[in-house]
């Protein structure tokens, strides 16, 4: 089994548990919702990569024309469908290479998701190249290269007998060079609840000459 399909049966098994998990900070969901409410306009066309079982998209999605959720995991999808949403909210099975392709969109958001891809620049690279000048890019990532290290060998250790998912060891200054070279500015740079080690972005494209 290759390293994608490992990676959807994770999701897909673990789905419906992840569904009906509480959130650990109420008051940190509801601050970076707030947040990126504060960047979003009416006639947004928005793509989520990553969305999971749909909550977020369905709290923001009235506030935008269209949003489209994507994730590879099916059994993620098929939660997310079965809620009650309105008609500018779509949820797709699409990995981000095949969701980019069915825009054009001009704000991406992957929450909590880019420490997931295999190659953080080249996925970058995508989005930046899909998105029109002056489109943004609203992320929350995980470095766990800056987590303590007793910590990261717990995730590892879970990971090997598949109850952990596979991450990038990525550090804070990993992820910000990786941004500049994808030919991202910073707007807001931010953190929601007691983890410094995941920051949160609003990202602009430049326009050319900008």
């Amino acid at each position: 089994m290759d390293r994608a399909a490992r990676h959807r049966r994770f999701w897909d098994r673990i789905a419906a548990r992840y569904a009906a998990r509480p959130l650990k900070n109420v008051a940190a969901y509801e601050a970076m919702l707030s947040d990126i409410a504060g960047h979003l306009h009416p006639d947004d066309h928005v793509l989520e990569l990553g969305c999971g079982t749909g909550g977020t998209a369905i709290r923001l999605a009235p506030l935008v024309a269209r949003w489209t959720g994507c994730d590879f995991s099916s059994a993620m999808i098929g939660i997310a469908q079965a809620k009650p949403a309105g008609d500018n909210l779509e949820f797709v099975v699409a990995d981000v290479g095949q969701a980019l392709a069915s825009g054009p969109f001009n704000v991406i958001c992957a929450i909590n998701v880019l420490h997931l891809v295999d190659d953080l620049p080249g996925t970058l690279a995508q989005i930046h190249a899909h998105l029109p000048p002056d489109g943004r890019l609203i992320i929350k990532i995980w470095c766990f290269a800056d987590v303590k290290w007793q910590i990261r060998v717990i995730f590892s250790t879970l990971a090997i007998f598949g109850l952990f998912p596979a991450i990038r060891n990525l550090r804070n200054c990993d992820v910000l060079d990786a941004l500049h070279l994808a030919g991202f500015e910073i707007v807001t740079e931010k953190v929601f609840g007691d983890y410094p080690q995941n920051p949160y972005f609003v990202l602009r494209k430049a326009a050319p000459g900008g």
